[in-house]
């Protein structure tokens, strides 16, 4: 499997004028920047962490232009293999959010499974993931199920300096006590470069459909992430 010299840019350019058609397209859309950091460290061949610092600022909100912070994630992760292609996970997050919107701050927990397998060059993943969303004024259950697949740009495996790209559709229902349940799909693309043996950058975009079953929201999302495992 191969792509010309010209085929990431080409791809990255087309995902971000899907982004700009969306945003001119609805006049219910709010537009994030959320670019997040992340370390990952094995402590041994079947245990491992991942430690995420991720910033979220407004773009587009209320039909108005704004670069405003939104709020502040901390994460952790702590992942064990049962097999070579399957794993689970538990993690919590803490967001920062009032002092800089008003919003609250939330605690969550994560509860996760991981199934992978590969077909010639593409990987494809299965994850499913139940949550806590714990705040000052509700706590709220979040089932998740998400369908991913990556693959390199140039031959049939990733090397230093090559390209990748990287897709997923994910589903979620969220709960709560005298709240109607919130269905949410959301759609993700980026393209990824491998800087070194421990060193990925990923740039792309979200695009959420959120509460489709009563009030539909459209959310798009810029992505920029940079990844370093120890």
């Amino acid at each position: 499997m191969s792509f010309t010299n010209s085929g990431p840019h080409g791809i990255l350019a087309l995902l971000f004028c899907l982004g700009s058609l969306c945003t001119t397209a609805q006049e219910n859309l709010t537009s994030f920047w959320q670019s997040s950091a992340a370390v990952n460290y094995k402590v041994t061949k079947t245990y491992s962490h991942n430690f995420s610092l991720q910033n979220r600022n407004f773009i587009f909100n209320n039909e108005d232009l704004q670069l405003k912070v939104r709020q502040l994630d901390i994460g952790h992760f702590s992942n064990l293999s049962l097999q070579e292609n399957q794993s689970v996970a538990l993690g919590v997050l803490y967001r920062v959010r009032e002092v800089f919107d008003g919003g609250g701050n939330e605690l969550r927990f994560t509860q996760q499974y991981n199934l992978k397998h590969q077909a010639f060059v593409v990987r494809y993943g299965h994850r499913l993931r139940v949550q806590q969303r714990i705040t000052r004024i509700r706590t709220t259950h979040r089932f998740r199920y998400r369908f991913s697949l990556d693959f390199p740009l140039q031959g049939e495996q990733l090397d230093i300096g090559e390209a990748y790209f990287v897709g997923n559709v994910e589903q979620l229902l969220s709960a709560a006590q005298q709240q109607k349940p919130q269905h949410d799909t959301r759609f993700t693309f980026q393209l990824g470069w491998q800087l070194t043996n421990k060193t990925k950058i990923q740039l792309g975009t979200e695009y959420r459909l959120e509460d489709y079953g009563q009030q539909l929201e459209h959310v798009l999302f810029l992505l920029s992430s940079i990844h370093l495992s120890l």
